[in-house]
């Protein structure tokens, strides 16, 4: 630990730490996606054909995907699978619109004639990158697109791998995607920042992605906006004595399933219960089918450490700045107001992590990587604009016209100056 974490060395000890840090060098990653961005720019359709053949072994005319091929991606969902996506929405849909109705445009008056305020404005056109990954993740195109719907942009484009499943392009279909694109990887973030033939340009580019995704939409930020930049998914979980080992346990492998890479971990300030964490989770993976992913990265990420008191485990989880962080203690309530840093806070044993990765109504695009300590998820925010404005009346300009001549002229800016000294008199400026 550094910083203002050093005094926490004393106070926690660690009864299983990650074998591996979860950065990595991307040097390599980094030039590949240059190159990929730079042939799509110049060369369009041609190049994201190039390279969905060369990465993801598919030969694809025609990139969008037509109302004929999304209804019929609808009518081939299984019919329970369908009610549980419909649900999903709903709960998206309705913790949006909630959001959104906090988030208020002002209209007020400063001093006697200055008038300020701002204007809540939709993003005009964002694209949502749905990841096609090692599951078929039937919530990912709920919480970038649902969002984006509830905040009025006026067109959400799709993109999403060509081999992904089709119930992927029924999700984008029914969270009300206006443009659904089979194309994937860093080449998709190309296109929608940039534009083709084919795809449209877009102003922000929100959703998860792989090391190529994210790498692209970081050198992509500037030309469109972006969400954040996702690495592998984390939990951890904060605990007294209070904890179940079992329960816990439960919720650090089935985050686990999800990459090799992910983090996971429980902070507590009982030493039994650790020692009872790291046996449980040894017995669950002996019997769980996902165990050769969640296996690795339990050995390669996994973490347990045991703190002296609640001060120093509120102070280390801040530190880590978690993804999903659960807190299981006597009084979970009490605990959790005393968090700062974490991606998305779950409050009480019975808040799994996997019910808002589901479908409960939070969002599960989230700041990873200790992002958390400035940043919070995707939510309907990240899709409107705050944009201010002001009017004066000779009242406000008699206001802050003489400091703003005097301060233009301290400054040396002529042309500010005399800006605000027009405004001030009828009067030739270059005399005032």
């Amino acid at each position: 630990m550094a910083n203002r974490f050093n005094q926490l060395d004393d106070k926690i000890k660690h009864i299983k730490q990650p074998n591996l840090l979860s950065v990595s060098d991307l040097a390599a990653i980094e030039a590949t996606v240059k190159d990929i961005i730079a042939n799509v720019r110049a060369q369009g359709d041609a190049a994201v054909r190039k390279y969905s053949r060369t990465y993801d072994r598919a030969d694809i005319e025609a990139f969008e995907v037509g109302l004929e091929d999304r209804l019929e991606a609808v009518a081939n969902l299984d019919p329970q699978t369908r009610k549980d996506t419909e649900f999903a929405i709903e709960r998206v849909k309705e913790f949006a619109e909630a959001q959104l109705r906090t988030i208020l445009p002002l209209e007020f008056d400063a001093l006697p004639g200055l008038h300020l305020g701002h204007r809540i404005i939709p993003i005009e056109v964002v694209g949502a990158y749905v990841p096609g990954g090692r599951y078929p993740i039937l919530s990912a195109p709920v919480m970038t697109i649902v969002p984006a719907k509830v905040a009025g942009c006026d067109q959400v484009i799709a993109c999403l791998p060509p081999n992904a499943h089709p119930a992927m392009i029924a999700g984008c279909h029914l969270s009300g995607a206006d443009r659904i694109f089979k194309v994937g990887g860093a080449q998709a973030i190309a296109a929608m920042a940039f534009g083709t033939e084919t795809i449209p340009a877009v102003d922000k580019i929100v959703g998860p992605g792989n090391a190529y995704v994210n790498e692209a939409k970081r050198q992509v930020f500037g030309q469109v906006g972006i969400d954040q930049l996702a690495g592998p998914s984390e939990i951890f979980v904060v605990a007294d004595e209070s904890g179940d080992a079992e329960m816990i346990a439960t919720d650090l492998l089935a985050q686990a399933e999800h990459d090799v890479r992910t983090r996971v971990g429980l902070i507590t300030t009982d030493q039994k219960l650790a020692e009872a964490t790291l046996k449980e989770v040894e017995r669950q993976l002996e019997t769980l089918p996902t165990a050769d992913v969640a296996g690795v990265a339990w050995r390669d990420y996994g973490e347990i450490a045991v703190c002296a008191d609640e001060s120093a485990m509120i102070q280390y989880s801040d530190h880590i700045a978690a993804e999903h962080l659960e807190v299981h203690t006597r009084d979970p309530h009490s605990t959790a107001g005393k968090l700062r840093n974490y991606g998305s806070l779950f409050i009480g044993k019975l808040a799994s992590v996997v019910y808002s990765d589901k479908c409960c109504g939070t969002n599960h695009t989230l700041p990873t990587m200790a992002a958390a300590r400035y940043t919070g998820g995707l939510w309907v925010g990240s899709y409107v604009k705050v944009c201010t404005h002001q009017w004066l009346d000779e009242r406000g300009v008699a206001a802050v016209a003489p400091p703003s001549v005097r301060q233009s002229r301290t400054e040396g800016m002529e042309g500010h100056r005399r800006a605000a000294a027009f405004r001030l008199s009828q009067e030739d400026p270059t005399t005032i």
